[in-house]
C-alpha cells in the first residue's frame, strides 16, 4: 500500500465530510432540514417478498440494504473483472437442446454423494464475513440451507466459529480451509472442524495475490468487512505488498495435511486437467473446478468452459462440483450436461440474505432449485443421470 493509499484508508473521507457538513447546515433554522429525500408524490414500488421470481429480483434489494463497501465485497472481481464478467458470459457458449418435455412432478434431482443422499445437486458455496450481509451471518444461511435442502459449505473466514454454526441446524455441512504454512496450526484447525461435525473438508488451492479495483475507487470508505488493517510491503517482506498468506503453498503442502483429515477431502481451484490428476494421486477424495468467482487472477478461463476438460481427466474416479458465476437453474442445467456432480452458489444466497434475511436466503435457493427441476421437465431428462452432453450444443471461443 502506498503512502496516499494508507492516508485515504485512515483519514476522514470525503463523503465523511460531506455528511458532516451536511448534518451542521441541517440544524440551521432557515434549512428545511431532515427531509424525505424521495416524496412519496415520486416514489417507484418496491416488489413484495411474494414477487421475487428470479435470483436477480434479490439483488438490488440487497444493495439498497447494506454500506456501498459490503455490496463491493460481495460484487466485485479481480482487477479489471474479465473473468468475471467471462463467468457469467460464458454460459451464452453453451445451448440447451431440447427433447421430449415430461412432467415436472416427475423429475428427481436427488443424488449420492460420499454415502450421503442429498435432495439436490445445488450447494452452497463457502462465502467469507457474512455478519455485514445480516446479524444472523452464517447461522441464518446454515437454517435457510437446511430448510431448502441444500449443502453448505462454510469458509474458514466466517463471521462465526464453525462449532457455532454447526449448532444452528441439521443440514449437511462442510468446512472450507484456507491452508496455513504453519502444520501443527493446520493440523489443530482441521481437528476442530471435524470434531463439531463437519462432514467433509474443501481445501482451497487458488489462494491467489487478488487486488481489487473496486476497494481502491471507493477509498475503503466505512462498511467493508475487514477485521484488520492491510499491512505495508515493508511489514510483509516484499515490495508487492503481497500477503504472507498467499502465494507460498505447493503440492507437498497438500501431501502433508492429507492424513489429517478422515472425512472426504476436495481440493477447490481447479481449472486444467493436469490440476485434476495431481489431486487425485496425492488423495483428494473430489474436485471443485472453481476460479473464486472471478476473485482469483484476472484474465483466466471461466469455470463452465474448462468443466469438460477436467470431467473427462478424472473419468469418474471422483465427484467434480462446479462454481463460479451460476443464476439460474437453466445455468445449474448446463454444468450438469457437461458431467459436473453438483453446483456450488456463491453470491445468490449472499443476495437473498442480505435482501430479507433467512427467509430470502431461502426462497432464493428454492427458486433456483424449482427453475433446475422446470428445464429438465421441459428437456425431457428425469433425473440427474439422464442430464448428459446430448442435452446441450457447446460454441466456446
Amino acid at each position: 500500500m502506498s503512502d496516499n493509499e494508507r492516508k485515504w484508508s485512515n483519514g476522514i473521507s470525503r463523503r465523511q465530510a460531506l455528511a458532516g457538513l451536511a448534518t451542521f447546515l441541517a440544524g440551521s433554522p432557515v434549512l428545511r432540514a431532515q427531509q424525505d429525500p424521495f416524496p412519496l408524490a415520486g416514489h417507484r414500488r418496491v416488489p413484495g417478498f411474494d414477487e421475487m421470481t428470479t435470483a436477480y429480483d434479490f439483488e438490488p434489494v440487497f444493495r439498497a440494504n447494506v454500506p456501498r463497501a459490503v455490496y463491493d465485497y460481495t460484487a466485485r472481481g479481480t482487477d479489471s473483472e474479465f473473468t468475471l464478467r467471462r463467468n457469467r458470459e460464458a454460459f451464452d457458449w453453451v445451448d440447451l437442446a431440447g427433447g421430449k418435455a415430461i412432467d415436472a412432478g416427475a423429475v428427481d434431482t436427488s443424488l449420492e454423494m460420499f454415502g450421503e443422499r442429498l435432495a439436490t445437486p445445488i450447494m452452497l458455496a463457502p462465502t467469507a464475513r457474512q455478519r455485514p450481509l445480516h446479524p444472523d451471518g452464517e447461522l441464518g444461511m446454515y437454517e435457510a440451507a437446511t430448510a431448502a435442502q441444500s449443502a453448505m459449505i462454510v469458509s474458514h473466514a466466517s463471521s462465526f466459529p464453525f462449532d457455532r454454526i454447526a449448532r444452528a441446524a441439521d443440514g449437511p455441512l462442510w468446512f472450507q480451509f484456507y491452508p496455513r504454512p504453519d502444520r501443527e496450526l493446520s493440523r489443530q484447525i482441521l481437528a476442530d472442524a471435524q470434531a463439531a461435525g463437519c462432514r467433509t473438508v474443501v481445501v482451497t488451492i487458488d489462494q491467489t495475490a487478488s487486488a481489487y479495483e473496486r476497494a481502491l475507487h471507493n477509498r475503503h470508505l466505512g462498511g467493508e468487512p475487514r477485521t484488520i488493517e492491510r499491512p505495508s510491503a515493508e511489514d510483509l517482506g516484499n515490495p508487492y505488498g503481497v500477503s504472507s498468506g498467499r502465494l507460498w503453498y505447493d503440492w507437498s503442502y497438500l501431501e502433508d495435511i492429507r492424513p489429517m483429515v478422515t472425512v472426504p477431502m476436495l481440493a477447490k481451484g481447479i481449472l486444467t486437467a493436469e490440476g485434476a490428476l495431481r489431486c487425485i494421486d496425492i488423495g483428494f477424495d473430489g474436485l471443485v473446478v472453481s476460479n473464486h468467482g472471478g476473485r482469483a487472477i484476472d484474465y483466466g478461463p471461466s469455470t463452465l468452459e474448462v468443466l469438460a476438460e477436467v470431467v473427462d481427466a478424472v473419468a469418474g474416479r471422483v465427484p467434480v462440483l462446479i462454481d463460479s458465476g451460476f443464476r439460474r437453474g437453466r445455468d445449474v442445467v448446463k454444468a450438469l450436461a457437461l458431467g459436473a456432480d453438483a453446483v456450488c452458489l456463491g453470491r445468490v444466497p449472499r443476495w437473498g440474505l442480505g435482501a430479507y434475511g433467512v427467509p430470502g436466503a431461502q426462497r432464493v435457493l428454492e427458486i433456483v432449485q424449482a427453475e433446475l427441476v422446470q428445464t429438465m421437465a421441459v428437456l425431457g431428462r428425469p433425473t440427474l443421470a439422464a442430464l448428459d452432453r446430448t442435452a446441450v450444443r457447446t460454441d466456446f471461443p
